[in-house]
């Protein structure tokens, strides 16, 4: 998903026999995405990848979405939501709470205390992490990945893996993605590489560690079609002597986003980080702003026609809103228009610099709002342009 990567003890050649220094054969797992046409990894397990027992349907681990809905009672309108309010409880899966959604996405937020006890696996979609506060370690067959504040964290479709949370309060902004989640397709090359115009570099991004890692867990909580199944295998799931391939977790700190700036304010799309087949994923970091001598750095008003958007604010001077803080959600429907408040607009002529950070959304299909999401709303956001 990002480039090819190798971790371990590989043979020459995939799909040949490959043994142990005591001669045992090692098993060959291949881990393909849209069938076998698009990106894959091949895995070498020392045992079985295939063998576990019957599964059991166990209750949801977080609330699915299907179950999720808030019915369309309410008027169209601009939203804030504080997860700063959510409640921290649960582990890293566990303790979900799902704020809003559509066909393509989930959005919500997790701010995990004890790491759960088992290894899950999302059948339903790829995930995207960032990290508002806290960090550890994500545990996987692939090995042992290390993240940490303001870190990006990808976990593709169906990887088994479990959290090892460092001491201290976690906020995590969390994200299902149904349809996958890829780099945006200008940033590549017709060889797959990153362009040398693109907003990073394939240096920038981690892959998890397989040397040492130790993990005995043979519980597996597969999510599929919002049901959730346990497997119990006979031996550890993360038994990898190897891999290699394009398909893997993978971490990316924001602030190695590499923002572009033009004399006059540029659209939002020149901020895009990752994308799937309806939403766009964007990163705001700190940059200097518009050249022109009579540029308006604030953002401008804006009718979303097409799309619903979802800023989700992590840290500093967030000059076009009143009201929000790190941790606060916006929602902004198509339909409606929208931009700075008050003041701000004029406000910004001569600035030169932006320190703001945030992780926008940009959804074709419309988003729902769940009752989890209602709950930590803030009375008064669309009217706050009054005044």
């Amino acid at each position: 998903m990002i480039d090819y990567r190798a971790q371990g003890l590989l043979p020459e050649k995939p799909h040949t026999v490959h043994r142990g220094p005591d001669g045992a054969l090692f098993y060959e797992e291949c881990f393909t995405r849209d069938g076998f046409d698009g990106p894959f990894s091949i895995l070498y397990h020392r045992n079985p990848p295939q063998f576990h027992g019957d599964g059991t349907l166990v209750a949801p681990l977080f609330p699915p979405r299907v179950e999720a809905v808030v019915q369309s009672d309410t008027p169209l309108r601009r939203r804030h939501v504080d997860s700063s309010n959510a409640p921290q409880t649960g582990g890293p899966v566990t303790g979900r709470l799902p704020l809003m959604f559509n066909g393509d996405v989930t959005v919500g937020v997790v701010k995990p205390t004890p790491s759960d006890d088992f290894l899950f696996a999302n059948g339903d979609g790829d995930e995207l992490l960032y990290i508002q506060a806290g960090g550890g370690a994500l545990l996987s067959p692939y090995g042992r990945l290390e993240f940490g504040p303001r870190d990006y964290v990808v976990i593709p479709r169906a990887v088994p893996h479990r959290f090892e949370l460092a001491p201290g309060a976690q906020h995590w902004l969390w994200l299902e993605l149904r349809s996958g989640l890829r780099t945006p397709t200008q940033y590549r090359n017709p060889l797959g590489q990153l362009r040398m115009d693109a907003p990073y570099t394939h240096r920038d991004f981690r892959s998890p560690v397989l040397d040492g890692l130790s993990v005995p867990d043979r519980r597996v909580v597969t999510k599929r079609q919002d049901r959730f199944t346990a497997h119990d295998y006979p031996a550890p799931v993360c038994d990898l002597v190897g891999w290699d391939g394009t398909v893997y977790p993978f971490v990316f700190p924001i602030l190695r986003f590499s923002p572009k700036i033009g004399q006059v304010h540029l659209p939002p799309t020149v901020h895009g980080t990752f994308a799937t087949r309806g939403s766009l994923v964007c990163s705001f970091v700190p940059r200097a702003v518009d050249f022109h001598p009579n540029a308006i750095p604030c953002p401008y008003p804006h009718s979303n026609v097409d799309v619903d958007e979802v800023i989700f604010y992590c840290d500093g001077d967030f000059t076009s809103r009143r009201g929000v803080h790190a941790g606060s959600l916006s929602l902004h429907p198509a339909g409606c228009p929208h931009g700075p408040h008050p003041g701000s607009y004029e406000r910004s002529i001569g600035s030169r610099e932006t320190r703001e950070l945030a992780v926008m959304l940009d959804t074709f299909e419309p988003l729902r709002v769940t009752p989890q999401g209602l709950a930590l709303e803030v009375a008064g956001y669309d009217e706050s342009w009054f005044g």
